[in-house]
């Protein structure tokens, strides 16, 4: 009798064959979602969009990421001189006590808003004035993070609603907000204060947090505005101490226009800031430097030629 032969030739080339099938389908699938298929999500649903985070086309190295802060956030003050502030503004007085603090900060220029861009795009884009609205298509701080992998929103007090583009409601300025100006922003990156999580674990990675006209003491007193500052930052301040995380405070610009030297008081609290004054001469270009730095960003404009701040986080 004939000796049936084994099957096990045949069995391994369906296998075979199964698999390359299963390879090209695969290939296909990534070929028209590359970015969830090389970040090892899935696509997302149709109709659906992520606007203000990017998957990063190359994860940091651990040991860099350890050494950055989990989350950054920015508030931005108003045209108040260094001295006055901390003379009349108690809660700020004491944040810079226990931080670091930016002995020889300047803004770049008056009035208000071309400060505003420089430290978020690293040039004033030639504007001079407060005018509303502006349009750029440069890059800037946001999409340098969103294209790292990282994330990004802007917190304004006032704004009426989520992505809002207007010039001014209430005692909300859009020339206060830069992300506003860049058609790189997704508009859903510009939110209401109201909308900042209260669990700062779920904060993007870098936020501007912009108090209105009164609190941020344009139209109001520098009293005013520490209280607000006391009852709106101290949540996130004592936090950040002992979470990796970081907050800065900073101003646009000094109190008079003829102040050539534009003297302005920024500090720093966090986990990792070295308190204690910090002396190198800066300006809004050298705190945009240290941001990126710390983030493996390149430079932007004239953040190219300026110094990062040592000591303000140590890595």
């Amino acid at each position: 009798m004939d000796r049936v032969r084994p099957a096990a030739p045949v069995d391994r080339l369906a296998k075979l064959v199964q698999v390359r099938v299963v390879a090209a389908v695969y290939l296909t699938i990534c070929a028209v979602a590359a970015v969830a298929c090389s970040s090892g999500t899935p696509p997302p649903a149709p109709g659906t969009t992520s606007p203000v985070t990017t998957p990063p086309s190359a994860a940091p190295s651990s040991a860099a990421s350890a050494s950055r802060p989990a989350h950054v956030v920015i508030v931005v003050l108003e045209n108040k001189n260094e001295a006055d502030v901390l003379r009349e503004g108690p809660y700020l007085a004491a944040l810079a006590a226990s931080g670091a603090t930016l002995t020889d900060m300047h803004a770049e220029t008056h009035p208000s808003q071309p400060n505003y861009l420089a430290v978020f795009s690293g040039a004033t884009q030639g504007v001079t004035d407060d005018h509303c609205p502006l349009r750029f298509g440069t890059p800037n701080l946001a999409t340098e993070l969103t294209t790292a992998g990282y994330s990004f929103a802007g917190y304004a007090e006032d704004l009426p609603e989520a992505a809002y583009t207007g010039c001014r409601a209430g005692d909300y300025a859009r020339k206060h907000s830069p992300w506003t100006d860049f058609n790189t922003v997704p508009a859903a990156a510009n939110l209401p204060l109201s909308s900042m999580p209260t669990d700062y674990a779920s904060l993007p990675t870098l936020s501007f947090e912009i108090p209105n006209l009164c609190h941020d003491m344009h139209d109001c007193s520098i009293a005013q505005g520490d209280d607000w500052l006391r009852r709106n930052i101290d949540g996130y301040a004592r936090w950040a101490r002992t979470h990796n995380s970081l907050l800065i405070v900073t101003f646009d610009e000094s109190e008079s226009s003829h102040d050539r030297d534009n003297h302005i008081a920024t500090l720093a609290v966090g986990e990792r800031v070295t308190p204690g004054p910090l002396t190198q001469r800066t300006d809004h270009y050298g705190l945009l430097r240290t941001i990126q730095d710390l983030y493996g960003l390149p430079p932007l404009g004239h953040s190219a030629q300026a110094a990062s701040i040592p000591g303000l986080w140590r890595t």
